[in-house]
């Protein structure tokens, strides 16, 4: 006699193999933000995420990055790897961010809103 079902088996598999990934299972991640002449870089590095897990929110001046782990990719079920939330400055000119994924590493780069006008000495005259 058969206590647990074939069909049982398949549908709690995805949330066993979901609750053994909360629990652990990921990499920690990485993240730094990097300040360039044009503007800045947001770094998320996650060996062990791919590029269709990170997600990208802009809600006003505060930027989310998360990851998010889906048994298959149409899964209703979810669950949060990292969630990272950034108040941004009012110096980034947000209607330009970007985003790519290369070689692990989730890039948000954001330009300032005139990087001319950055930070730079100011010349005093003398009368």
């Amino acid at each position: 006699m058969k206590f647990i079902s074939p069909k049982f088996i398949r549908t709690i598999a995805p949330q066993l193999d979901l609750l053994n990934t909360i629990g652990g299972g990921v990499a920690q991640p990485q993240l730094r933000i990097d300040q360039h002449p044009k503007g800045v870089i947001v770094r998320v590095a996650m060996p062990t995420v791919t590029a269709d897990s990170f997600r990208v929110v802009l809600n006003d001046k505060r930027l989310t990055v998360f990851g998010e782990y889906r048994h298959e990719p149409d899964d209703q079920l979810a669950a949060p790897l990292f969630v990272q939330t950034l108040d941004l400055p009012e110096n980034l000119n947000l209607a330009r961010i970007d985003a790519v994924h290369e070689a692990n590493e989730l890039r948000v780069r954001i330009p300032f809103l005139n990087s001319t006008d950055q930070q730079r000495e100011i010349d005093i005259r003398h009368n």
